[in-house]
């Protein structure tokens, strides 16, 4: 029996530029193949209305491309754009190409590394940080290879190194027992909060409508009409939930054995005074991949320290709820890998850390479905960690899919797709 939306009071997620030319990502999904419309592009003011709840790195996006076809596009969340328990919150992101065999996903960051080159440029300050991302390992494996071939096979810059070049271009890190380097010079940090907000901010400015509330949704069969916010109902023709970590909240019994919220920590140390090894001009953002452990950080981006985390799926934990202490055994790891890979920050002061959650689908791929009770509701989500930078094609994907009334034609992307076990294949 198909899934009914069941009632929560949680409801916001906490997760013009030109409009992308690069359409060759998933032809299936391009707009000339989209089904029938059932929200045909409509001019600004018309009777067409979108509801977006979730102004987190998806949601907002979603919320841009739907205004830019035409509709009238309600943002909704409950504590903020990027807030401080989101997932999309926090200071940086990486964005790179290098995903192995995973070539859908280097496409739709490079698609969308121009939507956030340019609202880099139209913001006052930078969204989009050029310093280049650096991926070392203990030995060359397929992961290696065929990201060098997918890179090379869009056309981006992609530079394959020894050992010794590391160490002559990266001296900062310390590559003992490294084989080989991938570096990507036309990637790097994306400053996550400052992203979404000034988003949402030219979203408004371009005829959107914004709201920060509480949003839940009541028992129904057939379409969705209506949202319950803390105002009132808010009515519309059509819906995305993107909402992160609270994406299963919502939809208990169709996704909550789905999409899996993990803890993270993540922490930032001083550079030694005077020391410009580790600015951005010098040092870039880096992934060991540590003999399948990978840990992964970023240079003293804006002053605020030397980003090192852990990329492994921490314990299960409920986002309302989760301590937002960090702990003492997270701090310890993360200083034994520190102090072996970086000699030069030893003893390096902490100045700053954080707690916040990955959304994991069961495999890493991304939820962006049709509600299958619903056809007029849309359910973004499983940013599973590595969501972020692919937020301007999430987003431009959901809207083309709301905007038909066919099924999802990538099957990676389809809830059918989605298992009740946590096996991350995405990487």
């Amino acid at each position: 029996m198909a899934d009914q939306p069941e009632p929560d009071d949680k409801g916001g997620a906490l997760s013009g530029p030109p409009p992308i030319t690069r359409r060759s990502l998933i032809g299936g999904m391009a707009a000339g193949a989209i089904a029938p419309a059932v929200l045909r592009a409509a001019s600004p003011g018309s009777a067409a209305h979108v509801a977006v709840i979730g102004a987190g790195v998806f949601g907002s996006w979603t919320a841009e491309h739907l205004r830019r076809a035409g509709h009238r596009v309600t943002l909704v969340d409950m504590a903020g754009p990027a807030n401080n328990r989101a997932s999309s919150g926090g200071e940086s992101r990486m964005t790179r190409a290098g995903y192995g065999r995973d070539a859908i996903y280097s496409r739709m960051a490079f698609d969308s590394l121009k939507e956030w080159q340019s609202l880099s440029g139209a913001s006052g300050l930078p969204i989009f940080v050029p310093h280049g991302v650096l991926f070392f390992t203990s030995k060359r494996d397929d992961y290696f290879a065929q990201s060098l071939v997918v890179n090379r096979s869009l056309g981006l810059p992609v530079e394959e190194l020894s050992q010794a070049e590391l160490a002559t271009r990266f001296p900062m890190i310390d590559f003992a027992g490294v084989e080989m380097g991938m570096f990507e010079p036309g990637f790097g940090a994306l400053m996550a909060r400052r992203a979404v907000q000034t988003l949402v901010q030219r979203f408004v400015a371009g005829g959107g409508q914004y709201r920060q509330e509480t949003a839940r949704i009541e028992p129904t069969s057939g379409p969705l009409k209506r949202v319950q916010l803390s105002s009132g109902p808010l009515e519309a023709d059509a819906f995305v939930f993107a909402l992160g970590a609270w994406l299963p909240k919502l939809f208990p019994s169709l996704l909550s054995k789905k999409i899996f919220a993990t803890r993270q920590e993540v922490f930032f140390f001083a550079s030694p005074d005077g020391d410009r090894r580790f600015l951005p001009a010098s040092m870039p953002g880096w992934a060991d991949f540590n003999d399948g452990d990978v840990y992964y950080g970023f240079p003293d981006l804006e002053a605020r320290g030397v980003k090192f985390a852990h990329d492994t799926h921490g314990v299960l934990v409920d986002p309302d709820t989760q301590s937002r202490q960090p702990t003492k055994a997270a701090l310890d790891e993360i200083i034994a890998f520190r102090d072996r890979r970086f000699p030069a920050l030893r003893n390096a002061r902490l100045t700053e850390s954080r707690v916040c959650q990955y959304e994991n689908s069961s495999n890493g791929d991304f939820l962006i479905d049709r509600h299958p009770a619903m056809a007029n509701v849309i359910l973004v989500g499983g940013g599973s960690g590595h969501g972020f930078k692919h937020g301007p094609e999430v987003g431009r994907l959901a809207a083309a899919l709301i905007s038909g009334s066919g099924p999802q034609t990538e099957p990676r992307f389809s809830l059918s797709t989605k298992a009740e076990t946590q096996h991350r294949e995405v990487h």
